[in-house]
């Protein structure tokens, strides 16, 4: 987890180079309470030369601070630089830029192959380190090109919508035995790009537009833009629905119910130069198979802008730090809203098998966590853990098993959010382990300042927590980078002995659990195309599920949509990458798109 820099690193030569636009409209103001932390160094110009191997996850140069626009936290000087969303977005999402890359020339389809009741919620408002970048790519004559494909209509939604890590989407074993997956190997697993989306067109006032938000069902492909979702065919990528909403995202979670049903939390109306922001008031459940909105919902006499919202069960839980509400998921009825009397509140929760929040107690200097296993439906603490008292913040990495991520001590050094795992019996609320990740040794990162769901980049099933490393020398003779993913015993904290390696100068990120198996994505070098591969839980051997084709075109695409900063979903042979910010045009007039699906054989 590498210190993230303050100014990306300049990008190779040559035309269509993309510019990272400001923030815009989507999130409430920050408050002006937040700790000071110096911010980080710009990183040095790289050399000239031929392309550079593009960053690999946990390390990214990161692009620059964004400015605060329509309706986006105000930071201000000195406040900490989490990252976030949208993934965080689900959330998320985190919820994430990528860079800019030469103008494609060729057309792709030509190239490729405390007690219930009584605790007040918060939610901290967004502060994203993020950017969306102009990138080109001509697909044939028009915005479209599909190809066909055999969609065989299986579902794998369980817990999370095939998202990019941090939840578990089966229990995966007893005792730490790996069962098997649903993912299976193609006969051929060279992909082909199956459709892109435009950037959708951000208003002339705006520099930039939260559409933080992706979910995969057996049905659709399902997409935020400015202020709608939209649900694609996931082969051909023709709309199949639009859900018009009446002001932009402002978070959303991954997890999707057993109906496919998600929620969302958005603006009331679009946010203008009088009245930049109007809140993160408004609640809505997707039905993302219908594709309609089965309910809108405030809280409060005064509505209550929300900062976060998961789903566990039947429930809808959203918070924020003037209180929160839990809602039944299938008519938006109030099941339990806490109090507001006490010194602790909710700083935000964790969804899944489980719903878990992190309840904060006491004053900044003083902080002490509560991490509380909850009952979804009448909102009564079923356990508690109480953190080391100065810990300030907190994510979940998974309510099932219960992982808990935590800066302690700010330790970690690089703006990750991430020193330390501590993982906790869900059944008592003892801590089993507490195992140590220092920053310049393991890449993940969570946005625990803002956003409390939002851990990527690792996974937790079989009794194990599944971490990738930071880059280092590789191998072989091309002197290049490469990592690995590791496993550590959620029981004794101690690593298994299991690594499964990158390869030379490329970079392997947990996505999800597959059963008791791991679905990573391995981050290419310049001159090839990434790969989705399952890791075995017991071998830690990998089949490679999916390769995407090695022409610029794709290449260069793919490259803008890195796992740090983008939503990946991946299912039944097809990998989708999307952008969580939608910008206007670069000033080179490059086309820009907001995701790209991919699909194995056929």
């Amino acid at each position: 987890m590498t210190q993230p820099p303050q100014q990306p690193p300049t990008p190779p030569a040559g035309p269509g180079l993309g510019k990272a636009p400001e923030p815009g409209y989507g999130y409430p103001q920050t408050p002006p309470s937040a700790p000071q932390t110096p911010p980080p160094a710009a990183p040095p110009t790289p050399p000239a030369g031929p392309p550079p191997q593009q960053p690999g996850y946990g390390y990214p140069q990161a692009p620059p601070q964004p400015q605060p626009g329509y309706g986006y936290p105000g930071q201000q000087p000195g406040q900490p630089n989490p990252y976030g969303q949208p993934t965080p977005p689900y959330g998320q999402p985190g919820q994430q830029p990528g860079y800019g890359y030469p103008q494609a020339t060729v057309p792709m389809q030509a190239q490729a192959g405390g007690p219930g009741g009584g605790r007040k919620m918060n939610a901290q408002v967004a502060i994203i380190v993020s950017a969306v970048v102009a990138i080109a790519l001509i697909v044939g004559g028009g915005v479209w090109y599909a190809s066909s494909g055999d969609d065989d209509g299986k579902k794998d939604t369980a817990g999370s919508s095939g998202g990019t890590g941090g939840g578990t989407e089966e229990k995966g074993g007893d005792g730490g035995k790996a069962t098997g997956g649903k993912e299976k190997a193609p006969a051929d697993p060279a992909s082909k790009v199956l459709f892109q989306v435009p950037m959708p067109e951000v208003s002339k006032d705006d520099s930039s537009v939260v559409v933080s938000g992706s979910w995969l069902t057996d049905k659709v492909y399902a997409k935020s833009g400015i202020a709608e979702v939209v649900g694609y065919d996931p082969v051909k990528g023709s709309k199949a629905w639009s859900i018009k909403l009446e002001g932009p995202v402002c978070a959303v979670t991954e997890h999707v119910t057993d109906d496919n049903k998600t929620a969302i939390i958005h603006q009331p109306a679009m946010p203008t130069k009088a009245e930049p922001s109007h809140g993160c008031t408004q609640v809505s459940v997707l039905d993302l198979d219908a594709g309609k909105k089965v309910w809108t919902k405030t809280a409060g006499e005064e509505p209550i802008s929300f900062g976060n919202v998961t789903i566990s069960g039947d429930t809808v839980a959203a918070g924020s730090t003037d209180g929160g509400v839990a809602f039944d998921i299938a008519k938006g009825d109030i099941l339990w809203s806490p109090k507001t009397t006490d010194t602790c509140y909710d700083a935000g929760y964790g969804g899944g098998e489980k719903l878990v929040a992190v309840r904060k107690c006491g004053s900044y200097d003083a902080r002490e966590l509560h991490i509380q296993t909850i009952d979804p439906k009448s909102g009564k603490v079923i356990t508690e853990y109480k953190m080391a008292k100065g810990i300030e913040y907190a994510g979940i990495v998974s309510t099932e098993p219960l992982v808990v991520a935590a800066d302690v001590g700010d330790s970690a050094g690089d703006g990750s959010g991430i020193s330390d795992f501590f993982s906790i019996d869900n059944k008592t609320g003892k801590l089993l382990t507490r195992i140590s990740a220092p920053g310049d040794q393991y890449a993940a990162r969570c946005d625990t300042i803002t956003r409390i769901e939002s851990c990527t980049g690792l996974a937790a099933g079989n009794g194990k927590l599944y971490v990738p490393t930071e880059e280092h020398d590789g191998s072989g003779e091309s002197y290049g980078q490469a990592n690995e993913v590791v496993a550590f015993d959620l029981t004794t904290g101690k690593q298994t002995g299991q690594r499964a390696d990158s390869g030379d100068n490329y970079t392997i990120t947990p996505l999800r659990m597959d059963g008791g198996n791991v679905i990573a994505y391995k981050r290419p070098p310049y001159d090839k195309g990434g790969q989705v591969v399952s890791i075995d839980g017991a071998s830690f051997k990998q089949t490679t599920l999916l390769e995407n084709p090695a022409t610029d075109a794709v290449r260069d695409v793919e490259a803008s949509m890195s796992p740090d900063y983008s939503e990946l979903r991946y299912a039944q042979g097809r990998l989708y990458m999307s952008q969580v910010y939608a910008s206007k045009p670069s000033s080179t007039g490059d086309k820009e798109y907001l995701a790209i699906g991919f699909g194995a054989g056929g």
